[in-house]
């Protein structure tokens, strides 16, 4: 058997219910090759490795997870490194899937905006508030940095939420599946980089105005338009896009 590890945040989902409704939204999509991140005890793996004619891989850290893994799964392919640290795993076009940590769940999702667009879909177990956060819209309390990046290369959606009784050992906190779906057609932008450290720097204090935040970011003629007396999360990613060129 194995340990659970709480510094690398183990909560082991054990819910049957609960993995063939995330294995029913995979199945809504088309792919080759498929990514489970941290498939810790197997139990997602269980149903992911039944799915015919698609390459499985699946990335673990944990030594005795891997090891347990390998004895239960013949035949699987487990890249054994952080994904955090992991080089793109599939020279194709591929989706990923997760019961993810949840400590490094804003980690996890700016490496799978580092892969766009060859990760085409994403469907992930997050803890509640930071899905909550990812498919949030303008003008509500969680809409922030993680909104604006994320929706920039991905359309997203919340697919259900999971109790705490669903996972060994329970978290301490509600759980929610969301879906990312690449887009074909990203927005405008002066640069990427420049987007990215424009919204950075607009939620630097939330309740100061764009004006405030983003002096020295954006020309400082531009500063006086009526834009900037607008706080960050009123903006969308539209807005935030065209407001890259005035850097």
């Amino acid at each position: 058997m194995y340990r659970l590890k709480k510094s690398l945040g183990q909560h082991f989902l054990k819910d049957q219910h609960i993995i063939q409704k995330i294995v029913g939204e995979l199945g809504k999509i088309q792919f080759n090759n498929l990514l489970e991140v941290g498939p810790g005890g197997g139990a997602l793996t269980s149903a992911l490795i039944q799915i015919e004619n698609i390459h499985f891989k699946t990335v673990e850290i944990d030594d005795e997870k891997v090891a347990y893994l390998k004895k239960k799964f013949t035949g699987l392919e487990i890249i054994h490194k952080n994904f955090l640290d992991l080089e793109k795993p599939f020279d194709m076009p591929f989706t990923i899937i997760g019961n993810f940590p949840y400590n490094i769940s804003s980690q996890i999702l700016f490496k799978i905006i580092d892969w766009f667009p060859d990760v085409t879909d994403t469907i992930g177990m997050f803890q509640k508030e930071v899905a909550e956060r990812v498919v949030s819209k303008p003008g509500t309390k969680d809409y922030g940095i993680l909104s604006v990046l994320v929706q920039y290369y991905f359309e997203t959606s919340y697919l259900f939420s999971v109790s705490k009784a669903c996972f060994n050992p329970p978290p301490k906190v509600e759980s929610g599946v969301i879906k990312l779906t690449a887009r074909k057609d990203l927005l405008p932008v002066k640069s990427e980089s420049s987007y990215k450290k424009l919204v950075k720097a607009s939620f630097a204090q939330r309740r100061k105005t764009l004006r405030n935040n983003l002096k020295g970011i954006i020309h400082t003629e531009k500063l006086s338009e009526p834009l900037f007396d607008r706080r960050a999360e009123t903006l969308s990613v539209e807005e935030y896009a065209a407001l890259s060129f005035f850097m």
